[in-house]
């Protein structure tokens, strides 16, 4: 083999896993958090992690830094798999048993807040890497008191809206749904379990129907974050929008090893306890399950496909040119 083959092959070869590799270069993450009723990490973000205003904000700060804010969108379980009840502890429902977000289980009545009415409500849910899932949400129970630790027996039995694999606007999952008929404070919980991931994410929004009877006179209405609160602070975020580069699944499973196991059919949404399931098949759809659409897949393969052609030009130049110097010829 002359020395311009060998060089030729080496580069046709070198080519091969760079084609490969554009096979799965889209993102493989999902985060977010309730933005409409607000969450209670997405309004404390939206007031700035370095100086929030609210009390409570103010609160969530001073027992876990700021850090937590800047992971708005990871309040997560890495394998939850529909088992919430099970892995998440009473007055740990905000933070999901992380330690990381334990200011958001503080209990208080100035959290910031939301309006809310009974009735049709369109719930809005910002999605900075979304993918393909259910989500829940439940109310808390007449009689529900904010100054004490948020407990699964607080919520009512069933969530009042369920939505599978709602529509996605410019970011943002949007679902409607009806909403009871309360008063006073209240804390809405949302659960969205992946579909295509055993990962769940979790958020509480305070609402008020009427008159906060049972909370604070300072509590301020709560703002979600802009686009451009949630740019300026991507740069002190620790999570990677595209994988997993925040999300402390040693924490995860240290704190899952301390529960004590609970009965599956007493878990919320965990009736059946979901495998983890293969990975989804590429379809023209919006897919969802790995952040991006079919552009994107069209994209990845339209550019293996090119290097791989590519790849094997170079190859064929190179034997053709071997063969007129050298009098060989390729089978």
């Amino acid at each position: 083999m002359t020395a311009r083959r060998k060089v030729t092959t080496v580069a046709a070869l070198g080519l091969a896993p760079l084609a490969l590799a554009g096979l799965s270069a889209a993102p493989a993450s999902a985060h977010g958090s309730m933005t409409d009723p607000v969450s209670r990490i997405s309004a404390c973000f939206a007031e700035g992690p370095e100086s929030p205003d609210s009390a409570a904000c103010k609160a969530l700060v001073t027992a876990g830094g700021t850090q937590p804010l800047y992971d708005w969108n990871e309040v997560n379980i890495a394998n939850a798999a529909g088992n919430h009840e099970q892995l998440i502890p009473d007055g740990k429902l905000c933070s999901a048993g992380r330690d990381k977000y334990k200011g958001l289980d503080l209990p208080r009545a100035d959290w910031p807040s939301s309006p809310m009415a009974s009735g049709n409500h369109t719930f809005r849910y910002k999605a900075t890497a979304p993918h393909k899932g259910s989500f829940e949400l439940y109310l808390t129970k007449d009689g529900y008191d904010p100054t004490q630790p948020l407990k699964w027996s607080d919520l009512e039995e069933k969530p009042f809206a369920s939505v599978t694999n709602p529509k996605l606007e410019n970011g943002t999952y949007v679902f409607d749904g009806i909403v009871p008929n309360k008063s006073g404070r209240h804390l809405i919980y949302s659960i969205w379990q992946r579909s295509d991931s055993p990962e769940a994410f979790y958020t509480c929004s305070d609402v008020v129907f009427g008159k906060d009877n049972g909370g604070s006179a300072a509590a301020p209405e709560a703002s979600a974050p802009s686009e451009k609160d949630i740019e300026d602070g991507a740069e002190k975020s620790t999570v990677d929008h595209g994988g997993h580069g925040g999300d402390d699944h040693g924490e995860q499973a240290a704190v899952q090893e301390e529960q004590p196991a609970k009965n599956a059919p007493e878990a919320k949404g965990a009736e059946e306890p979901a495998a983890v399931p293969p990975a989804p098949e590429t379809s023209g759809e919006n897919l969802a399950e790995t952040g991006g659409d079919s552009g994107t897949t069209s994209m990845a393969i339209g550019g293996a496909a090119a290097l791989a052609i590519g790849a094997a030009a170079l190859f064929g130049l190179g034997r053709r040119r071997t063969a007129t110097a050298g009098g060989r010829h390729s089978r």
